[in-house]
């Protein structure tokens, strides 16, 4: 995996700008913040991003990949102020999942999503080298 990062660009803060990766490509449903039983523990946006990882950790451990495998997340949020307000708990509790990986990721502000009680909702996509 080798990050892609214009020499005269400012790095990024918690996240690349294009990351470069051959092996097993794993793709990763949107995950909303909901355990395995598809109920909420949590209505927060931090704690449902914390599960919404949790979730997707588990899902790439049945390909034998881990976090640090991750080339692209695209994060669906429901409030774009909330987001901006809580980045430093969010950074916080993606640490604790994901550990100090900084893959290329997005995050858009949606109007809604399907599950009641949702909101976000993660994509991930992952490479798991030859």
């Amino acid at each position: 995996m080798r990050i892609l990062q214009p020499p005269d660009w400012v790095r990024p803060k918690g996240y690349s700008n294009g990351i470069a990766a051959r092996g097993e490509t794993i793709y990763v449903a949107g995950q909303v913040g909901w355990n395995g039983e598809e109920r909420f523990e949590h209505e927060g946006l931090v704690e449902q991003a914390g599960q919404a990882l949790k979730n997707i950790v588990q899902i790439l451990e049945q390909a034998k990949a881990r976090p640090e495998h991750l080339v692209r997340l695209t994060w669906y949020i429901s409030d774009a102020q909330e987001y901006l307000t809580n980045q430093k708990a969010l950074g916080a509790v993606y640490r604790k999942v994901i550990g100090a990986h900084f893959p290329a990721m997005s995050v858009i502000e949606v109007k809604g999503f399907i599950e009641d009680g949702a909101n976000l909702e993660i994509e991930a996509i992952a490479v798991v080298p030859d």
